[in-house]
């Protein structure tokens, strides 16, 4: 065997999707992740998706519900990540690259980020499905790319396993609309699928 195309498959990294619903932690463990790597003296590239820019009136920052925050990057669908980590990597150094609210990634992102782990390892942190309980363009993509895929769990109302991203508009459960419609607490619950279903049944 070629001792050289072997030690560059030892090299390869991998890319990580963690899903899970709103409120589940998804954001708090990826600037968890960050702070990690740079304890150990790492440098990491954390990025969110420009579409996402709640509270960002000073600038882009990646937030979790219990007070984590940190500064990010943004891209927008005419970005291309390969030309954002090689001007980063360049500037700074990179040993990671960390993607919050992956599920706003075009599905073109994914495939350059599948393509940067030749370099560094990419974990991708964002919602599985929509309002309508479909994926999202950038999650669909993850799935099919991912090397590891990870559900990141959190628990409905009843105490079952939340699995939707229910919408809510004037205080009832809507399954129609834009499929993008940013927001936090006061516009999405997470539930389980019966829960939502019961809340649906509600308003029709």
């Amino acid at each position: 065997m070629d001792s050289t195309n072997t030690q560059k498959r030892r090299i390869m990294h991998s890319l990580y999707f963690n899903y899970g619903t709103m409120g589940s932690s998804k954001s708090a463990q990826a600037l968890m992740v960050k702070f990690n790597y740079e304890h150990k003296g790492m440098k990491v590239m954390l990025v969110k998706p420009a579409l996402d820019n709640r509270g960002d009136v000073d600038g882009p920052k990646v937030r979790s519900r219990i007070g984590l925050v940190a500064d990010c990057l943004t891209i927008t669908p005419e970005q291309s990540f390969l030309d954002l980590f090689e001007s980063y990597k360049t500037e700074h150094g990179c040993d990671c690259i960390i993607v919050d609210e992956a599920q706003f990634c075009t599905a073109a992102h994914i495939d350059q980020l599948k393509q940067l782990t030749k370099f560094v390892p990419v974990l991708c942190y964002g919602l599985l499905t929509d309002f309508t309980n479909k994926l999202f363009e950038g999650s669909k993509r993850l799935v099919e790319l991912a090397d590891s895929l990870r559900e990141i769990k959190s628990v409905c109302r009843c105490g079952r396993k939340a699995t939707v991203n229910a919408r809510f508009v004037n205080g009832k459960c809507v399954d129609d609309g834009p499929v993008v419609l940013i927001g936090g607490d006061e516009s999405y619950v997470n539930m389980c699928y019966w829960c939502w279903q019961d809340e649906l049944k509600k308003n029709k």
